[in-house]
């Protein structure tokens, strides 16, 4: 049976505002996650695009990680995602 987070951060932007895009992964891993809470995002929308490698990898948003690193860190931190 899945556990259900204590926190569901939900992202609907995509990779066309890369900023915006990356804030759900960047609160879950170096925000919710550090700080002991269970998290989870669901991915609706354009968002479902970020989990692809070859889109993550160009997603820089200003004055937060890669995408490619915050998506490696919840997988590292067992972040689970919802489509």
């Amino acid at each position: 049976m899945l556990a259900v987070p204590k926190l569901l951060i939900v992202a609907s932007t995509g990779p066309t505002d890369p900023t915006r895009a990356s804030i759900p992964f960047h609160i879950a891993a170096n925000g919710a996650a550090t700080a002991g809470v269970e998290c989870g995002i669901a991915l609706a929308g354009d968002a479902t695009e970020l989990v692809k490698p070859e889109v993550a990898a160009g997603v820089r948003g200003v004055g937060i990680p890669p995408l490619a690193d915050l998506l490696a860190k919840c997988a590292a931190q067992n972040i689970t995602f919802y489509v």
